[in-house]
């Protein structure tokens, strides 16, 4: 798998607190990532600095070229970024909120390839029905669809999403979780910041747990379920098991 982003000794710090101390990870092509940890570990700004929207010490390559050297279309071609709980302050149409991940690749007006992308991450995103209207009147889960629709239409080599199954149902966390796999399917690195454990551990390629600005594990799932890793990471004793091909997770106290 060739190395789509490697960072190398990321810090980043505010005045009384070091948020990311000492972060080197390589993400690859073709794989499904889910970064996971506590809240306050610094999942969503090792995200923001990867996508080179927060200051920070370290390097980070993004296909060969340092992010620092690239100007604002081409870091925009090269990485999608949708952040948590993102908000929409406009007007606009489902479908132009979508073609928005467009902009980097043209400016101008949308070429036929660029509407045709539009038209399938719509449809792959189940926005169909819900195409032209306006933002202001979706509710969160379709916001929430929206904006991600927009992160996919990029197509971008690397794609970071943070907790974008947070308010959608269940049937559209696993629609949202089968997108993302389908992104590295087509030789993507894709880094989803997750809470939901299950998810991550059952459609992940590849767990990356942080703890306290730091890397405290980094392998398949499997193993980082086998190992403790997820007892010593929140403090909590964790039950599962593999039904039907699936694992099932629950804490217990």
């Amino acid at each position: 798998m060739g190395v789509v982003a490697a960072l190398d000794a990321l810090r980043v710090a505010v005045p009384d607190q070091v948020i990311l101390d000492g972060i080197s990870l390589n993400f690859n092509a073709g794989e499904l990532i889910a970064l996971i940890g506590p809240n306050g570990a610094g999942k969503s700004t090792l995200l923001r600095a990867a996508a080179g929207l927060t200051r920070c010490d370290g390097a980070i390559m993004l296909g060969g070229a340092a992010l620092p050297g690239l100007n604002a279309r081409e870091r925009a071609r090269r990485v999608a970024y949708l952040a948590q709980g993102g908000a929409i302050h406009w007007g606009l149409r489902v479908r132009d909120i979508v073609a928005l991940g467009r902009l980097p690749h043209g400016g101008g007006a949308l070429s036929a390839k660029d509407l045709d992308i539009v038209t399938r991450v719509i449809t792959e995103c189940g926005l169909d029905a819900i195409a032209d209207r306006r933002a202001d009147e979706l509710s969160g889960g379709e916001r929430a669809r929206a904006l991600f629709a927009r992160a996919l239409a990029v197509e971008a080599p690397l794609l970071l999403v943070d907790e974008p199954v947070a308010s959608l149902d269940p049937a559209q966390q696993l629609g949202v979780m089968s997108l993302l796999a389908a992104e590295a399917m087509k030789g993507r690195a894709v880094v989803a910041v997750l809470h939901d454990l299950g998810l991550a551990l059952n459609h992940a390629h590849r767990l990356i747990a942080l703890d306290r600005g730091q890397v405290v594990a980094d392998g398949r799932p499997a193993d980082i379920l086998r190992d403790g890793a997820l007892e010593r990471l929140y403090g909590v004793r964790f039950i599962h098991a593999e039904v039907a091909g699936a694992t099932l997770i629950s804490a217990q106290g």
